[in-house]
């Protein structure tokens, strides 16, 4: 078995607490291809800089000590454990004889609702659905049961299928009480999203992606027990995003692209999560400081596309597991903060339009893995001769700032008119803090070229920002 299948087999068998479901292999939808080349987060490392059980090191600017960290944010109570599970199970049964089937009555019932309700079906999935062997149907897959020990449907994947007709989720999915796994990414299934659904036992994967589905946020998901995967993009969901959905035990959230709105709740730090995408919605306010507490598993984060306000709070460069860091396109403001040179492993650096202002701290431009850093349209105002290098090498962007000497900057009597107002941030005394000891690499280890850069492979979040094609 190779490391990715047995990394997915663990992922899977965990989030179905133990019962022996396998995925089968024939569904390949999205979300397994991001599983199962998911990194895990290393808890230690021989590297100081990266060692969470190390020392930490005296601060190595004018300050005396690090500020206090925020206090953790509220959680929720944790729902009650699962109920436990019959020792021995029946091993799984092949689909053309799985034996008895449960939930055959109600699974056959809606199955050939959905059939009726059709009105295109381009890949002929509703041809296959005849008989009482729902196993055989194209889209479902069987599996046992665990706590009947029979074989039952445990999971649906219509991704991409392209249906069109009648498409209720609500209705249809709650006929399906086995249902661990739930992919309708690029259909036509719209309206709201009830409550109870949080009574299906086994759910932990679903993917409603590229619907018509609208209203707020469906909080009826938030109480399945074992949701380890959330992705609600490029939908019409509107309003606050409920605290709760980071206290969640999930690996992946994606909701970009829908209509959310208010603030990110402080709770955000709260979340297990790996790999999150807030882009493309209505988000305002700052970015909660409660991130310092994701430090431990966050890899890579999408904030582009809204409307946050403020500075950046000095607690994201405690992010030394993150790869990806985007907030363009918002309306943040205020200097870079010098923690941002802690963030060993950072690749990826979105700052382009917003108004960020003052000089380029060259910790950052130190970042041994500085790959690709765009800080275009703004205004910062100084570069040094680290950050130089990055421009020389194609690894930054500062076009559109207001930086003397450089060309493709903006023009001055447009910066004369930025800087003519007054501008501060809240506790300006954080932006010189570093929570690590600096520098970490020479320059003689810096790549010199362009063809010295190692190419990262290309995150895996960008990814959900392209919009499923029907």
């Amino acid at each position: 078995m190779s490391p990715q299948s047995l990394l997915l087999t663990i992922v899977v068998l965990h989030s179905c607490f133990m019962h022996g479901f396998v995925y089968p292999s024939s569904i390949t939808p999205f979300s397994v291809e991001t599983l199962a080349k998911m990194p895990l987060p290393p808890k230690t490392s021989s590297d100081p800089f990266l060692n969470e059980s190390a020392a930490p090191a005296p601060c190595p600017r004018s300050c005396s000590r690090l500020l206090p960290l925020p206090a953790r944010p509220p959680t929720f109570p944790l729902p009650p454990p699962p109920p436990r599970l019959p020792g021995r199970l029946m091993p799984r049964q092949p689909p053309n004889n799985p034996g008895p089937l449960s939930s055959q009555n109600s699974v056959l019932f809606i199955t050939q609702e959905l059939k009726r309700n059709i009105t295109f079906d381009p890949n002929n999935y509703a041809a296959s659905w005849v008989g009482n062997n729902y196993c055989l149907f194209k889209g479902y897959y069987c599996d046992t049961v665990p706590d009947k020990n029979i074989t039952g449907l445990i999971a649906v994947n219509f991704n991409g299928a392209n249906f069109r007709g009648n498409l209720n989720f609500y209705r249809y999915i709650r006929f399906l009480p086995d249902i661990c796994i739930f992919h309708v990414n690029s259909n036509n299934f719209s309206g709201l999203i009830f409550p109870n659904i949080n009574k299906l036992r086994f759910f932990f994967e679903l993917d409603l992606s590229n619907n018509g589905f609208s209203g707020t946020f469906p909080v009826s998901l938030i109480g399945s027990r074992q949701l380890t995967f959330v992705d609600l993009r490029f939908n019409s969901f509107s309003g606050p995003v409920p605290p709760q959905l980071f206290n969640l035990d999930v690996d992946v959230i994606f909701i970009n692209n829908n209509g959310f709105t208010q603030t990110i709740p402080t709770t955000f730090g709260n979340t297990p999560a790996l790999y999150i995408t807030l882009a493309n919605n209505n988000f305002t306010g700052p970015i909660p400081r409660t991130i310092y507490y994701n430090r431990k598993t966050l890899i890579e984060v999408l904030f582009l596309g809204n409307r946050l306000t403020g500075c950046l709070p000095y607690e994201i460069g405690y992010l030394n597991l993150t790869h990806v860091f985007d907030v363009s396109f918002n309306r943040l403001t205020g200097p870079i903060p010098e923690s941002f040179g802690c963030m060993a492993r950072l690749q990826f650096l979105n700052l382009a339009h917003n108004k960020f202002y003052g000089p380029i701290p060259e910790s950052l431009c130190m970042l041994p893995r500085a790959y690709n850093f765009t800080l275009s349209n703004n205004y910062f105002t100084q570069v040094g001769p680290q950050c130089r290098r990055l421009i020389r090498l194609g690894s930054l962007d500062v076009r559109k700032n207001c930086i003397f000497g450089l060309r493709g900057q903006r023009n001055p009597r447009t910066c004369a008119a930025f800087f003519s107002k007054v501008r501060t941030c809240p506790r300006p005394e954080e932006y010189s803090l570093v929570p690590c000891t600096l520098p970490l690499t020479t320059v003689s280890e810096l790549p010199m070229s362009e063809s010295e850069f190692t190419r990262p492979p290309s995150p895996r979040t960008y990814a959900a920002l392209e919009k499923p094609r029907h």
